[in-house]
């Protein structure tokens, strides 16, 4: 069930490689990042939100998205109703994607090493009442929080920010026909946010047996929610 938090996402604070300091993640870029989610996801699909509200409107929050399209990401950044600052694989800031995706507050995280820079942006986010946005299954897959990585633990209990588990679901049922990577042009994708929850008390103890069992209560949650998600909507996630 565990694995290393910086190994394929971003974690606690061990040794290792990192990167030179760079400027703080910008709150202002992440709100520009929203406006350009907002008018690439609502211009080219039919996003359903439901269960927006249930985002805490101050404050820090983590949000929780399962993965099964590379559209998730971009599709949260412009459905939530607060700017999101993603944790990001750096394989996807290349070329000119690379200062643009910094400019509007987004994450870049290392997952061959243990990124001390990248957890301590993501500590600033939520240190600063931001949002974090989290893929807790590290990498693109079946979508059913099935395998969490422990990232997501460490930094809701030591920051004791709220986790808000999100479901993205339509993402994968068909292929577009122009771009057959994507999900058919104004096809309808659902989001769907649920109840906020407490991994556990901020500042509590990071020891591995307290990280394993955060995670595993954390899982319940994202599952649970998924499963309800998925009966709410009549979808499912996961690839076909």
């Amino acid at each position: 069930m565990r694995r290393h938090p910086c190994r394929g996402e971003a974690g606690g604070p061990v040794s290792g490689p990192s990167r030179p300091r760079k400027a703080a993640p910008s709150a202002k870029g992440a709100a520009v990042g929203r406006g350009i989610g907002i008018g690439l996801m609502y211009g080219l699909w039919r996003p359903r939100v439901l269960g927006a509200w249930r985002v805490p409107a101050t404050g820090p929050v983590i949000l929780a998205v399962n993965h099964s399209h590379n559209i998730d990401g971009p599709m949260l950044m412009g459905t939530a109703p607060r700017p999101v600052h993603f944790l990001i694989k750096k394989e996807a800031f290349v070329g000119p994607l690379d200062p643009f995706l910094l400019s509007i507050g987004q994450l870049k995280v290392d997952r061959t090493t243990t990124d001390r820079a990248a957890v301590t942006d993501a500590l600033g986010v939520l240190q600063g009442g931001g949002v974090l946005g989290i893929f807790p299954e590290g990498s693109r897959g079946e979508g059913d929080f099935a395998s969490l990585r422990s990232g997501l633990a460490y930094f809701a209990v030591r920051t004791g920010a709220p986790i808000v588990p999100v479901a993205v679901l339509g993402s994968t049922e068909r292929r577009g026909r122009l771009i057959s990577a994507a999900p058919p042009l104004r096809s309808r994708i659902d989001v769907v946010f649920g109840d906020a929850f407490e991994a556990g008390e901020s500042g509590g103890r990071r020891t591995r047996q307290a990280m394993d069992d955060a995670t595993l209560r954390i899982q319940k949650r994202l599952t649970a929610h998924l499963d309800n998600a998925r009966r709410l909507t009549g979808r499912r996630a996961g690839l076909e």
